[in-house]
C-alpha cells in the first residue's frame, strides 16, 4: 500500500450513500478515519485492500472496517451497494470491541441480502432520511445501529489490536482517538504503546503528513466543532473538555485550522454548512440525492453529548 495515506475528519456522526447516489466505491487512495465503515455489497466486483490484505467483493458480501484501519477501493465492475459511515460513540455498548480489536477478515461472505440483515440496513437508511424532529428518531437510529452491527459482528472473528510494523499507525491513531482530551505527549504514547517516540513521530509525519501536536489538535477541534454546534456550553468549558490547557491555545489552534474563532464558528452556524477541520485533504463525498430527491449522505443523526460524546 502506498505511503501516502489520507487521514479523514468528518463532522457528523453518521453518513450513508449508495450506488444510486455516489456511483461507485472507487477510492484508490489509502485512507483512514474515526468511523466504522460498513458496506452491504449487492452486485459488481470491487478490489479492496485493508492494511496489506487484499479482498475482492462479490454480490452478497458484507465489508466492515474498524476505526483507523487503512483501506482503499478499486472498482472492477459496476457496483450496487449501500454504505454506512458511523462513529463508534453512537454504540457505547460496543465501544470496547471497536477500539480494542480488529476483524480477522474484513469480509463476511454471502450475508448482505439475508432477510433479517436486509431489513435492518434498509430500515436504518430510511430512518436516516426521516425529518430531524420525527418521533423517536434518535432511539430508532440507536436501536437499528446496535442490532445491525451486533448481527454483523456475530459473523466475524476478532483479534486483539496489533502494535507492530504497518499496524503501528493504527495503534497510534486509535490510542489518540480515545485519549485526545487528556494531557498527551510523545512520551505518554511511548510508555502506553511501547513504541519509540521518535518512531511514532516519524510515522505520523511520514504517513499522515502531520506533526504530533497538529494531529492531536485536529482531533480536539473536530470534537469542539460538534459541541459548538450542538450544545450551549461555554467556549471555555468546551476548550477544557476537549483537552486544551488554556483558552488562548484553543483559540489559536481553532483559527489555524478553520480560519475563524470558536465564537465566530458558533455564530455563523445557523442555516449554514460549516467546514470541518481536515488535517490532511481527503475526498469527501459530494452531497448526494436518492431518486426520491431526499438527501442521503449526511444523516446528522445525533447531537453532541448523546450516546457517549462526553461533552455534557
Amino acid at each position: 500500500m502506498s505511503l501516502n495515506i489520507k487521514y479523514e475528519h468528518r463532522q457528523n456522526d453518521i453518513y450513508t450513500w449508495s450506488d444510486e447516489t455516489k456511483g461507485a466505491l472507487e477510492y484508490r487512495t489509502p485512507h483512514l478515519h474515526r468511523e466504522l465503515e460498513l458496506v452491504f455489497y449487492l452486485g459488481g466486483r470491487t478490489a479492496v485492500q485493508v492494511g496489506s490484505v487484499h479482498y475482492e467483493l462479490e454480490a452478497g458480501d458484507i465489508f466492515l472496517t474498524f476505526p483507523n484501519q487503512i483501506h482503499s477501493y478499486e472498482t472492477l465492475e459496476k457496483e450496487r451497494f449501500r454504505l454506512f459511515l458511523v462513529k463508534p460513540e453512537l454504540m457505547p455498548e460496543l465501544m470496547q470491541v471497536f477500539h480494542m480489536a480488529v476483524p480477522t477478515s474484513a469480509v463476511v461472505k454471502g450475508r448482505a441480502e439475508e432477510p433479517e440483515l436486509r431489513m435492518l440496513w434498509q430500515s436504518l437508511a430510511r430512518v436516516c432520511v426521516s425529518p430531524p424532529d420525527a418521533p423517536y428518531r434518535k432511539q430508532k437510529l440507536h436501536g437499528y445501529l446496535l442490532a445491525l452491527f451486533s448481527e454483523v459482528l456475530c459473523s466475524m472473528s476478532l483479534t486483539g489490536l496489533p502494535t507492530e510494523d504497518s499496524d503501528a499507525l493504527r495503534a497510534i491513531v486509535s490510542f489518540c482517538s480515545r485519549n485526545y482530551d487528556k494531557d498527551l505527549s510523545l512520551t505518554v504514547l511511548e510508555e502506553s504503546l511501547h513504541l519509540n517516540k521518535y518512531y511514532i513521530s516519524h510515522l505520523l509525519s511520514g504517513k499522515l503528513g502531520l506533526r504530533f501536536n497538529d494531529y492531536i489538535n485536529s482531533l480536539r477541534i473536530s470534537e469542539a466543532c460538534r459541541c459548538l454546534l450542538n450544545t450551549d456550553e461555554s467556549i471555555t468549558d468546551i476548550s477544557n473538555h476537549v483537552g486544551f490547557n488554556t483558552l488562548r491555545t484553543f483559540n489559536r489552534a481553532f483559527v489555524k485550522q478553520l480560519g475563524m474563532s470558536p465564537s465566530q464558528y458558533r455564530k455563523s452556524s445557523e442555516g449554514k454548512s460549516l467546514p470541518a477541520p481536515m488535517p490532511a485533504p481527503a475526498a469527501e463525498p459530494a452531497p448526494c440525492q436518492e431518486s426520491s430527491g431526499e438527501a442521503w449522505e449526511d444523516c446528522g443523526a445525533f447531537s453532541c453529548g448523546e450516546f457517549g460524546c462526553g461533552c455534557e
